[in-house]
């Protein structure tokens, strides 16, 4: 056997070999916990939508898994990308943040959707349902400057 068939023997054996090592995954199995934005805020039915259909899948507990993410390293990829889009903003947990922290949230998401870096482009290859019509960016601009206002009146 060749050197060349044997690098690529060791190879194709490597990547079935990964595929057993599968990362955790990050799913409530649907639940709706009581911290969620939508239990700590008054969220307009067609808000929501768009938060679920936009944001949710990395920025909440509830990650919609399409078939790719089952191949590895594309799954750990993807489980690191949510690790770190939670750790900077998470939906689920949005009602146990201090008054403070969801006004600052709001307003980095507000800026998010200005400047249109969210949801960020590598998601929108595949999910292109994900990008944020003009007038839904309006909507959810208008929702967060509300609630923001009304958590200006609580302090």
């Amino acid at each position: 056997m060749s050197g060349i068939k044997k690098i690529i023997l060791a190879l194709v054996t490597l990547f079935i070999a990964i595929q057993f090592i599968q990362p955790a995954r990050n799913n409530n199995n649907g639940q709706v916990l009581s911290t969620d934005i939508s239990k700590t805020f008054p969220v307009p039915d067609r808000i929501l939508d768009i938060l679920i259909n936009s944001c949710y899948d990395c920025h909440s507990n509830n990650t919609r898994y399409p078939w790719y993410s089952y191949i590895q390293p594309g799954g750990w990829w993807m489980a690191s990308h949510i690790k770190n889009a939670k750790a900077d903003l998470n939906f689920s947990d949005f009602g146990s943040y201090s008054s403070r922290k969801q006004q600052n949230k709001l307003r980095s998401i507000g800026k998010s959707i200005a400047d249109e870096t969210m949801p960020i482009k590598a998601y929108m290859i595949i999910h292109t349902d994900a990008k944020l019509s003009h007038d839904q960016s309006v909507l959810v601009l208008d929702w967060i400057k509300k609630t923001r206002d009304s958590l200006s009146l609580k302090n």
